[in-house]
């Protein structure tokens, strides 16, 4: 296992670092403290190295992205209803940074922050681990909550990540890592990228992507990815209702041992299984290097934000996302790389 460190360069008068991992096979994952961002998830077939996921070229490209590429998303991932909850007997107001609801931890959230960094490694892994304190003056959350994100890349080419937080009063934590993957040859597209999901539900959204509390089954319908599933033919099915994109909060089973979700190429050159530990996949389809072809409809990056339900702070079934005062949590997700 080898580590490096290098400079990435200067975002908002920061310097920020830009942490490289790679194993015996030159699998390799590079880490940006800005946004505790991943920006690549590499293997190499027949000599040539082939990247998993989606990435831009620029530091730039990863401030403010609209697309929350590959950064770390929190205190809480995804949407809050009215950009408020009520804990404590008390209602706390956040930000509203998508009109007239939260999202995504807000303007000061997890992504727009350099995190500290250090590394440790041992025989068959290598880690980099990042920390945030985050305190309510900066993002309206209750408590100061210090939180790390820990990157493991193992011999056996599976990334761990994992979450660990506490805080000096309850607040929420619901985190996760906006990772877009495209494991076909070139990465033009997503026709030739299927997807497997563990569950059978979704959730209604409303017209502004806010949880109505219902769940659906998916069976029959363009949701439907119970078999591995093209993301082409799933869109076609979409579109006979009128519905353009997947950006869509799927129920799945959660599992340490067993997939919530797979993603692979038609020609079976590679495949990934995605692990976790709560009971979510946000699954979202975009253009993040064109956005002309992005206003076309014409994607090549498939989102998949393992976390727990969204708005669950206003749902009792949806998952518990309260962390109480002065009690450790620990949440984690895996990349699971299968070489074919």
């Amino acid at each position: 296992m080898e580590i490096t460190k290098s400079s990435a360069g200067t975002l908002n008068q920061q310097a920020v670092s830009k942490y490289l991992l790679t194993n015996q096979q030159g699998t390799r994952v590079a880490i940006l403290t800005w946004g505790a961002t991943l920006q690549e998830f590499s293997v190499v077939e027949d000599g040539e190295k082939h990247n998993l996921i989606m990435n831009r070229p620029n530091l730039k490209d990863y401030d403010h992205n609209s697309f929350y590429l590959c950064q770390t998303l929190g205190r809480v991932a995804g949407r809050i209803a009215g950009a408020q909850f009520d804990l404590d007997g008390k209602t706390v107001h956040l930000d509203a940074n998508e009109k007239p609801n939260a999202s995504h931890g807000g303007p000061h959230g997890f992504t727009f922050v350099n995190w500290d960094a250090t590394t440790k490694q041992t025989e068959d892994t290598a880690s980099v681990v990042l920390t945030h304190t985050a305190t309510e003056a900066e993002d309206k959350y209750p408590g100061t909550i210090k939180t790390t994100v820990t990157f493991t890349l193992t011999e056996e080419n599976r990334l761990d990540i994992t979450f660990d937080a506490e805080s000096d009063a309850a607040t929420l934590f619901n985190p996760t890592v906006h990772t877009y993957f495209n494991v076909t040859d070139d990465q033009q597209s997503l026709d030739n990228q299927w997807v497997k999901l563990s569950g059978d539900k979704r959730l209604v959204l409303n017209q502004e992507k806010i949880p109505t509390g219902e769940m659906v089954k998916t069976a029959g319908t363009g949701y439907d990815f119970s078999q591995p599933r093209t993301v082409k033919d799933g869109l076609a099915q979409l579109n006979q209702d009128g519905h353009v994109e997947y950006d869509d909060a799927f129920v799945v089973v959660p599992s340490k041992d067993q997939p919530i979700a797979e993603i692979g190429d038609t020609t079976g050159h590679r495949e990934v299984q995605v692990y976790s530990d709560r009971n979510a996949l946000v699954v979202f389809t975009a253009n993040v290097t064109d956005a002309d072809r992005m206003a076309k409809h014409d994607y090549n990056a498939l989102a998949m934000e393992a976390q727990t339900l969204p708005d669950a702070i206003h749902h009792t079934d949806f998952g518990d996302v309260v962390l109480p005062a002065n009690q450790p949590v620990q949440h984690t997700i895996s990349y699971q790389y299968l070489r074919k």
